[in-house]
């Protein structure tokens, strides 16, 4: 059984990264062969809209045919037991490296075509037919500086879950977990800021981080249980 995480974070130990890291270890736990990516240190770009995978007879079989450094990192995912994403929320989206990544990885599995049900019309939009030989049981993990009472209210979980509907039609298994109010500078006095208190900030972290890793890690060892 084979786990890879992704890290869509430019940081490879802060929070995103911890985050996923106490992921890989529930998944470990329960069996996983575990494998951590760092997608900063390849050098990719997202879809080209070449449509090579959608082509009639094509040859992809759910791989983008762009071949480049990601290649070997998406022939993996494809044949993965456990998929975990992680980033930190810029602007209301993940990270362009990981929507990057998801499209590359998803965009060739997903197809133009839908399975129907005997006697519906076409209109009915059935069962939608991806290339796949088993369910990939995944999940994102979201890191913010914003507080979750700040998150619902400014509507982020509707945004951000846009992507977990995606993995889920996908991969045919998806979960969300969130990381929020997280302590973002190691040395807060080097930086402009009025819109919250360090102390506050510090306290959170010493409070409720662990309490976040401690969920990412049920969330690794729940995933590759599944999996199994």
């Amino acid at each position: 059984m084979k786990a890879i995480f992704v890290n869509g974070s430019p940081r490879k130990n802060k929070n995103t990264a911890q985050m996923l890291q106490s992921a890989m270890r529930g998944a470990q736990e329960a069996g996983a062969e575990v494998e951590l990516v760092h997608l900063y240190d390849i050098q990719f770009q997202g879809c080209k809209s070449c449509f090579a995978c959608k082509l009639k007879n094509s040859k992809c079989n759910g791989l983008c045919a762009i071949k480049d450094d990601l290649r070997p990192l998406l022939e993996r995912c494809q044949h993965a037991d456990v998929l975990v994403f992680g980033s930190p929320v810029y602007y209301s989206y993940p990270t362009g490296i990981l929507r990057s990544f998801m499209e590359r990885l998803m965009f060739p599995m997903g197809t133009y075509m839908y399975e129907y049900p005997e006697g519906e019309a076409n209109g009915h939009r059935g069962k939608h037919i991806v290339i796949r030989d088993k369910v990939i049981h995944s999940a994102i993990i979201f890191t913010m500086n914003c507080p979750y009472d700040y998150m619902e209210q400014i509507g982020y979980p509707p945004i951000l879950e846009e992507n977990t509907k995606c993995m889920a039609d996908i991969f045919g298994y998806a979960e969300t977990l969130y990381a929020c109010n997280t302590y973002q500078f190691n040395d807060y006095s080097k930086y402009d800021f009025n819109l919250f208190s360090e102390e506050d900030k510090r306290k959170y972290r010493d409070q409720h981080f662990p309490i976040d890793l401690q969920n990412a890690y049920e969330l690794g060892k729940r995933l590759a249980e599944k999996a199994k």
